[in-house]
C-alpha cells in the first residue's frame, strides 16, 4: 500500500493560498481565524477537525471544498473500488433519463423494481455499500421509464422507488467524495417525491440535497433549502399522529440546520434547531421511517458531531458516554452506529491529547463497522493528528494509518 505523506488539507491550503497571492494575515481574516492557527494548520502542527473549518479556508481562499480534501481519494479496498465503479454508471442514468423524457427500454415489473430498492436500501443501512450500489444504475432507469409510461398505481410507486433509490445514490456519491454527482441524485429524488406529493421523502431529499450542497461550499442556497424544506414539512410534522414519518423527517432537518448553523458557528441558532429535534424524537420514541433511525439515540449522535463543529466536543462526549451501549443498541445500523463511533473519536480527539486513547478505540470501532470511514477527510486528518501527538509507537494507531494510508506527520521548518 502506498502511504502518503501528511499533512493533506494543510499542504493544500498553503499551495492555493500561495497561489493566490495572499498573505497568512490576509488569509486568516477571510476565514475568520487567527494568523498563528491558520500557520499551524498549513504546517500539519494542527488538524482539520471541523467540517466548518474547511469550508470557511474554502470560501477565502477562492477554492472549492474538494480542491483542500482531494478528494474523490483512490480506494483503499476492494469493496470500495468495487462500489466506485458504480458511479459513472448512475451518473448517466441519472443524465440520460429525466422525469419528462426517459429511454425506450424495457423494465422489469414494478414489484421487483422496488423490491431490488428496498434491498439495497437495506445494503447501504449495513454499510454494505458495493452491495447497494450494484445495478443501481439499470434501477433508475428502469424507475424512470415506468415514472413516465406506467399506469397511475405503478407511476406512484415507481416515484417513492426512484426517490428512495436517489438516496443511496446520493449517499453513496457523498460518501465518496462526488459531491457534484451527490448532488446531481439529491435534487432527481426530489423532483420524484414532489411529483409524488410524498411530504416525508420531500423533505428527506432536501435534507440530502443540501448536505451535498454544504460540501461544495453553497451555504446560502443551503440555508434556503433547509428553511423552505422546513416551513413545507412542520405544518404535517405531528409526533403524536398515528403515521409519525412526516415527523421523524422534520426531526432529521431540524438536526441538518443545526449541523449548518454549527459549522457557521452560530451556537443559538444550531442549539435552537437541535433542542427542537430533540423535542420531536422525545414524543416519537425510537422510529425508523424511511431507513432513518430517527429517535433520541439518532439525536445524541448528532449532537455530538454538532459539539464538535462548536469546539465543545470532549465535554458533550463525557456527558453522553455513559449512554453509548444503549445509543448502539437503539440504532440497529451498522451504518449508523459507524457515525456514532466516528463522532466520538473526532470528540474525543478535540480534548488536546488528553483522550487520545479513546479516540483511537472509536475510530478503531468506527473502521470495524465500515471502511467507507477513511474516505472521509476530517478522518484522515484525525488518524494524523492523532500520530502526531504520540509519544510512542501505539500498535492500534499504526494499524489505522495503514488501513488509511496516511503516513506520518511532523512539524515543518518553513516560512509563510
Amino acid at each position: 500500500m502506498n502511504i502518503v505523506d501528511t499533512p493533506e488539507i494543510g499542504r493544500r491550503v498553503r499551495i492555493i493560498r500561495r497561489r493566490r497571492g495572499l498573505s497568512l494575515d490576509v488569509a486568516a481574516g477571510l476565514a475568520g481565524i487567527g494568523k498563528s492557527y491558520l500557520s499551524m494548520l498549513e504546517l500539519g502542527q494542527r488538524g482539520f477537525n471541523r467540517r466548518g473549518l474547511i469550508e470557511d479556508l474554502a470560501g477565502a481562499l477562492g477554492c472549492s471544498v474538494a480542491d483542500l480534501t482531494g478528494q474523490p481519494y483512490l480506494p483503499p479496498d476492494r469493496s470500495t473500488a468495487d462500489t466506485m465503479a458504480s458511479l459513472p454508471g448512475i451518473a448517466v442514468a441519472v443524465h440520460d433519463a429525466t422525469l419528462d423524457d426517459p429511454p425506450d427500454l424495457p423494465t422489469r415489473p414494478i414489484e421487483q423494481l422496488v423490491s431490488a430498492v428496498d434491498q439495497a436500501t437495506a445494503n447501504l443501512d449495513e454499510a454494505r455499500f458495493a452491495l447497494a450500489a450494484g445495478g443501481l444504475d439499470n434501477l433508475l432507469t428502469e424507475l424512470h421509464v415506468v415514472a413516465v409510461v406506467g399506469d397511475t398505481d405503478d407511476r406512484r410507486a415507481a416515484l417513492a422507488a426512484l426517490a428512495d433509490a436517489c438516496m443511496v445514490a446520493t449517499l453513496i456519491a457523498r460518501h465518496l467524495g462526488h459531491h457534484e454527482l451527490a448532488v446531481n441524485t439529491a435534487r432527481r429524488g426530489y423532483d420524484a417525491a414532489a411529483r409524488l406529493g410524498d411530504p416525508a421523502r420531500s423533505g428527506l431529499l432536501a435534507m440530502h440535497y443540501a448536505l451535498g450542497l454544504t460540501w461544495m461550499g453553497a451555504r446560502r442556497r443551503v440555508s434556503t433549502l433547509l428553511d423552505e424544506a422546513l416551513a413545507a414539512i412542520t405544518p404535517v410534522a405531528d409526533p403524536t399522529a398515528e403515521e409519525t414519518s412526516p415527523a421523524q423527517v422534520a426531526g432529521m432537518l431540524h438536526l441538518t440546520a443545526a449541523l449548518h448553523q454549527a459549522q457557521q458557528d452560530r451556537t443559538g441558532a444550531a442549539d435552537d434547531h437541535l433542542g427542537q429535534a430533540r423535542e420531536l424524537a422525545k414524543a416519537t420514541g425510537e422510529c425508523n421511517a424511511l431507513y432513518q433511525h430517527f429517535g433520541p439515540a439518532h439525536v445524541a449522535t448528532w449532537e455530538i458531531e454538532i459539539a464538535v463543529e462548536l469546539g465543545r466536543g470532549p465535554a458533550v462526549a463525557e456527558r453522553i458516554g455513559p449512554d453509548v451501549p444503549r445509543m448502539v443498541e437503539a440504532l440497529g445500523s451498522a451504518n449508523r452506529r459507524c457515525v456514532l463511533a466516528f463522532d466520538l473519536a473526532r470528540a474525543y480527539g478535540q480534548a488536546e491529547g488528553t483522550r487520545d486513547a479513546e479516540a483511537i478505540r472509536a475510530l478503531d470501532t468506527a473502521d470495524r463497522f465500515t471502511s467507507q470511514v477513511r474516505n472521509v477527510p476530517v478522518a484522515r486528518e484525525l488518524v494524523a493528528d492523532l500520530h502526531g501527538r504520540a509519544r510512542r509507537r501505539v500498535w492500534e494507531l499504526d494499524s489505522l494509518r495503514n488501513r488509511f494510508g496516511i503516513g506520518g506527520r511532523g512539524p515543518r521548518n518553513v516560512g509563510s
